[in-house]
């Protein structure tokens, strides 16, 4: 499910009542983890922490207008909060951390696509383990690892 919120706040205050505590708590802990470089907005109707256009200028290569090159994205769906981490999907040595990292933290099976971790138990997203995700990577090994993908 995608928002038509055009901030972070109207996106935050238009969740249903038992997502507000979850979704505040996970955007908190992904503030105050992300390296210096990152910036916070809408992205793909979601909460989006991207490299801003000061930083890399070419942005994301999908699409026709200028889009800041994506890192993470928060999302309340329908049936869990997402949590889309681009860096899991272009390194594998992280997404292996993160595999075996997830059950020393979470009671609950590891629900994870390519780069989106679903938490149905939204009140059991293991807060911590994100926060450490989130220092993992710089903006600048972000921009790396992205053109060394993008220009294969």
């Amino acid at each position: 499910m995608t928002s038509k919120a055009t901030t972070t706040q109207e996106y935050l205050e238009n969740l249903p009542d038992d997502r507000q505590k979850p979704m505040n708590d996970l955007r908190d802990v992904v503030l105050k983890n992300l390296p210096i470089g990152f910036e916070e907005g809408m992205l793909y109707g979601m909460l989006g922490y991207y490299v801003p256009k000061d930083m890399y200028a070419p942005g994301y290569h999908v699409g026709k207008e200028w889009t800041p090159l994506p890192f993470i994205n928060i999302a309340s769906q329908k049936n869990y909060i997402a949590l889309y981490h681009s860096g899991i999907y272009a390194q594998p040595e992280l997404m292996e951390w993160f595999k075996s990292e997830f059950p020393k933290h979470s009671k609950y099976k590891l629900d994870m696509g390519k780069s989106c971790v679903r938490f149905k138990k939204v009140d059991a997203i293991p807060l911590e383990l994100i926060g450490e995700l989130c220092r993992k990577m710089t903006a600048r090994e972000w921009i790396e690892i992205y053109e060394g993908v993008i220009k294969k």
